[in-house]
């Protein structure tokens, strides 16, 4: 497994094909369309040979093993255009892959929670500890006993507020202009009282947060499902499926803001 200090920078993938037969978007497509462009398709077309073939992690998709859990995997790819003019696509996934947020060929996340010494590890060690001293203190039926508890579980519910706004903080996003916004920041714009669990973490906005970092310029992009899916029959294995409005759409506006975008849903 990857981390952030080993991981190789080798996310950009050039097409080796000849692309004359291809037209190349004069707009960018809205991430909330249905249907992949072209150059989307042949990026997909690649990427799902190399999951189907890869040997350097393992991840229960659900084809072939029973075992729990079976965890399906949205992937995303970004058709882009290099300072070089080369173009090529990038990789993403939703989440972790495999257990870990490095994997070579894939976009790092934007922030990485599970990094070992980080304040998250600290700050769930803390919430850990203060579980522990409500198990033992349960087992006690004082009234003394019960006023600890009390307190221990309004101290457990600040500090995981704190440490959940803490996590908030480190996600920020970039637009093509490079001016950035924080995740609350993002949410508050778009009236929501708090950003949703799991917001910036989908393909998407890895995607072009890689992009605008390295200044590709954004083409054409596509997500699909890979997978069993264990809890909904929404997600069927090799669909694609638009951008979701709930945690994404607010980070896309500002994301895609100042770009000359292709509309249309279809």
């Amino acid at each position: 497994m990857k981390s952030a200090s080993n991981f190789k920078d080798q996310v950009f993938t050039s097409f080796k094909e000849s692309l004359n037969s291809y037209t190349i978007p004069e707009r960018f497509a809205s991430p909330f369309g249905n249907e992949p462009h072209p150059l989307s398709l042949l990026a997909v077309e690649k990427l799902q040979s190399y999951l189907l073939t890869q040997q350097e992690w393992d991840h229960n998709f659900g084809f072939s093993r029973n075992d729990e859990p079976v965890i399906g995997k949205m992937f995303g790819v970004l058709v882009v255009r290099t300072e070089d003019f080369e173009i090529g696509y990038l990789a993403a996934f939703s989440g972790k892959l495999a257990g870990g947020n490095y994997h070579e060929g894939f976009v790092p996340p934007i922030f990485d929670g599970v990094e070992e010494g980080g304040f998250l590890n600290i700050g769930m060690l803390e919430i850990a500890r203060i579980n522990s001293e409500i198990k033992k203190l349960e087992l006690c039926s004082s009234e003394e006993c019960n006023e600890e508890i009390a307190l221990l579980k309004s101290y457990r519910k600040k500090h995981s507020m704190s440490l959940q706004n803490a996590i908030f903080d480190q996600y920020n996003f970039l637009n093509q202009n490079g001016e950035k916004m924080s995740l609350r920041n993002i949410f508050e714009n778009a009236s929501y009282k708090n950003p949703p669990a799991g917001a910036g973490e989908c393909a998407a906005p890895k995607l072009l947060q890689y992009a605008f970092q390295n200044k590709m310029q954004p083409l054409a992009m596509a997500e699909f499902w890979w997978g069993m899916s264990p809890k909904s029959d929404h997600w069927k294995h090799g669909n694609f499926y638009p951008a979701c409005r709930e945690k994404c759409q607010p980070i896309l506006a500002h994301m895609l803001s100042g770009m000359d975008l292709d509309e249309r849903l279809n």
